[in-house]
């Protein structure tokens, strides 16, 4: 994180594309064949069917395990939540109805309601596009809550591969962690400007060392643990390019591991304990869809500001890992309101296909250098001439992403 980045407002994040928001619908309305059956245990996530037809869906959710669970059913990507059911307790059942589009889906339980989830399977929906249902406010209260299921669950994957991590960092397994780092700041940068909002929790978690140091606080988080991973050579230099990497630092100790270990994990714990508040909830529906609208211009400003320049992850090089990340989570949260700015006429279209054609175009360039589930190339191995390329599709896009939000309030 840059001092700049401080001056971020509002949200990032959620979804793919082209897809319906979940809905209330009556169980009228659902057809013998969308009804599904669901079967949650501490292993597995057993669906009645694997394929549906589009249209609304109802899948009825048992929990015959020993935790509370939540079942999700995510859109091809894997990351976006198209409709989600939570707190269904040992025993009993609760049923997720949705409206869905044709197209290639996921589906999984959460025993726990904390991790990656069991029983993760392909879900097919086939047939053609249906309406949304609901009017203009209902759908605009439907983009608010998916927001708030995405940053829920990001969080909750995000604190246990934490600890993972700070575990192997504690115990000086060095190569474990350095393979951990990027795949741990994935969740975080995909949902990062809610912690910006929290006061010093961002700072606490994502300042880098010259940044701390301007602001007179504590340097820990991310980036100090990143320090000790990838230690500096004799001679390296700070970001800045003249403070020598050294200059009143030194690698931690055995029990200074552990206190950044245990100071990282107790600051996403205060992370976590923050999205599943009321506070936070409340605070969403006061934002409405401009927060969200807000949040896919923001996570674009988080790689202008230091993933394009390679200032993020100095010491790791793993700044293409954050810059994926975050433009993953300004397209999922476009992706809510998409529809929203489609809706204004011919303007409002015109601005979301130049939208889409800037997000393939910079998915297009960055999946030259790797991905988020294989791992991206050092940054220092990025030529000069790649990265004006990256800049431009970045700025290419930017700038019909930062009239979103005027033209969906419009």
């Amino acid at each position: 994180m840059t001092l700049a980045r401080r001056s971020l407002t509002v949200v990032g994040a959620v979804a793919a594309l082209g897809l319906a928001l979940t809905g209330c619908v009556a169980k009228a309305d659902v057809s013998s064949a969308g009804r599904l059956t669901v079967s949650s245990t501490a292993d597995a996530c057993t669906v009645s069917s694997d394929a549906a037809t589009s249209g609304t869906l109802a899948f009825e959710v048992t929990n015959k395990g020993a935790e509370v669970t939540e079942f999700y059913l995510l859109a091809e990507d894997g990351v976006r939540i198209v409709g989600e059911v939570e707190n269904v307790a040992p025993g009993a059942s609760r049923t997720l109805t949705v409206v869905a589009q044709p197209g290639a889906y996921f589906t999984v339980c959460k025993p726990g309601m904390i991790g990656q989830g069991v029983g993760r399977a392909g879900f097919a929906v086939s047939g053609k596009k249906v309406a949304a249902q609901g009017d203009d406010a209902e759908q605009k209260k439907k983009a608010v809550s998916l927001y708030a299921a995405f940053v829920k669950d990001q969080v909750g994957q995000l604190l246990p591969a934490a600890k993972t991590f700070a575990d192997a960092y504690r115990s000086g397994d060095d190569a474990a962690a350095k393979q951990q780092f990027s795949i741990v700041r994935s969740y975080y940068e995909r949902i990062e400007p809610v912690a910006d909002k929290l006061g010093t929790l961002d700072p606490r978690l994502d300042f880098r060392e010259l940044d701390a140091k301007a602001e007179g606080i504590d340097w820990t988080g991310f980036h100090r643990i990143e320090k000790d991973l990838w230690t500096p050579a004799a001679g390296a230099m700070n970001s800045d390019g003249t403070t020598p990497a050294t200059k009143d630092w030194a690698p931690s100790t055995a029990a200074e591991r552990g206190v950044y270990a245990d100071k990282l994990l107790a600051d996403l714990q205060e992370l976590y304990d923050h999205v599943h508040s009321d506070v936070f909830l409340k605070d969403l529906d006061a934002q409405g869809i401009a927060g969200i609208s807000n949040g896919a211009i923001s996570l674009l400003d988080e790689v202008a500001n230091g993933k394009i320049t390679g200032e993020e992850d100095w010491w790791s090089g793993t700044d293409l890992s954050d810059f994926a990340a975050n433009v993953e989570g300004s397209k999922m949260a476009f992706s809510l309101v998409r529809d929203f700015a489609d809706g204004k006429g011919a303007e409002g279209r015109k601005l979301v296909a130049q939208i889409d054609r800037g997000f393939s175009a910079l998915e297009a360039e960055l999946a030259v250098h790797g991905s988020l589930a294989a791992g991206f190339a050092r940054y220092s191995t990025v030529t000069e001439t790649q990265k004006r390329d990256l800049t431009d599709l970045l700025n290419a896009l930017a700038e019909p992403l930062s009239k979103l939000t005027g033209t969906i309030l419009d």
